[in-house]
């Protein structure tokens, strides 16, 4: 069965998660524009756009984005050129949106990454740099499961089929030399596919033991009286693996190269100033959260969530792509082709330019 056929059987529970409505293209919602983002006087488009759209979902682990959004960081960087913004809520949205070219750039993880590249032959998208590592958390209902080993015929959520977690999940349940079919989730674990803004609500009725989920669902769920048993980040070498990706347009990234490093410049900018300033910039992150959805997080849920998440320039290729070989294992796909993925040379030239070492594609990069 080739790549392509396989991929569409594998998403298919999650292409067909509802869309969100958004005025301009129909993908999702029309993020607010702080006032912080006017446009400087006596400032120049970019490539004579007159806007770049950016697209990202309203979790921590996309901080980047909403931090650069909220203080005018990407707007800074594109002069005269407009940043406008997009939030989505599940991946398979957002790649639709960059492939009909309603967004241009966005962020997002690897697993819609992989999914988008992968089902268009490797021509609508590329990778061009990270922004966040970490983040995921298994955490149980402690009166059910006190170890590791408990969890074994226990009822435990992941956010959607084949989705990042997801495939973590399944991975790390093979490694302990149990099993379940990927498609249906039954096994020696029952693994219950479920939204992570229901499944604080299933967790606390009882109906889930546990989840492995990225933040903020994770320290909801602690919230509500559960346990963390296992933190993903100690799985990976260096305690590191990629939770959120950029992403570009081909056609976007080959006419308008000014106009993306403008953007990196942004997003490396805004990754400097949340590591020197980590309180402040968690304050600023819950403020862009507030003003996307209409709901800010309470400190009990906050602080725990963005003390997980490490955001880094480095897109961390080598995981991304054992991510994918552990998709493969678990019988979600067929052995995606991801040569030419990343391009992270607009990022490399932002990198030296600010005196910060080079990054590297894992072998995955364009020639």
């Amino acid at each position: 069965m080739p790549a392509t056929s396989a991929l569409r059987r594998t998403f298919a529970v999650i292409a067909a998660l509802p869309l969100l409505t958004l005025a301009a293209c129909g993908y999702g919602s029309e993020a607010d524009d702080d006032s912080s983002a006017k446009v400087a006087a006596g400032a120049k488009k970019i490539d004579g756009l007159d806007s770049v759209r950016i697209g990202y979902f309203g979790n921590l682990t996309h901080g980047t984005a909403l931090v650069g959004n909220r203080k005018g960081l990407f707007q800074k960087e594109l002069g005269a050129t407009k940043a406008t913004y997009a939030t989505f809520n599940a991946g398979p949205s957002e790649i639709e949106a960059l492939n009909s070219g309603s967004i241009d750039i966005g962020f997002i993880g690897p697993s819609p990454a992989i999914n988008g590249y992968t089902k268009s032959g490797g021509k609508n998208l590329r990778i061009i740099g990270g922004s966040a590592s970490g983040g995921v958390k298994l955490v149980v209902n402690p009166d059910k499961v006190k170890s590791l080993k408990d969890v074994r015929g226990k009822r435990i959520a992941t956010p959607q089929l084949g989705n990042t977690q997801d495939v973590a999940f399944l991975n790390w349940v093979a490694e302990q030399g149990w099993k379940v079919d990927a498609q249906s989730g039954k096994g020696d674990v029952t693994v219950v596919r479920s939204d992570n803004k229901v499944t604080p609500d299933a967790f606390r009725a009882g109906s889930l033991d546990g989840a492995w989920v990225p933040e903020p669902t994770a320290s909801k769920l602690v919230a509500e009286g559960g346990k963390v048993l296992l933190d993903e980040a100690s799985l990976w070498p260096d305690e590191k693996f990629v939770i959120t990706n950029i992403i570009v347009r081909q056609e976007f990234l080959k006419e308008h190269p000014k106009a993306v490093e403008a953007v990196l410049k942004a997003s490396v900018e805004t990754n400097k100033w949340i590591n020197a300033n980590p309180d402040e910039a968690k304050a600023v992150a819950n403020e862009q959260l507030e003003a996307d959805s209409g709901k800010a997080l309470p400190a009990e849920v906050l602080d725990p969530a963005w003390k997980s998440i490490t955001f880094t320039d480095d897109p961390l290729a080598a995981t991304l792509d054992a991510q994918a070989e552990h998709a493969v294992k678990a019988g979600l796909l067929e052995k995606p082709d991801l040569n030419g993925i990343y391009d992270l040379t607009p990022l490399n030239t932002v990198l030296k330019a600010a005196g910060a070492p080079a990054v590297d594609d894992a072998g995955l990069g364009a020639e």
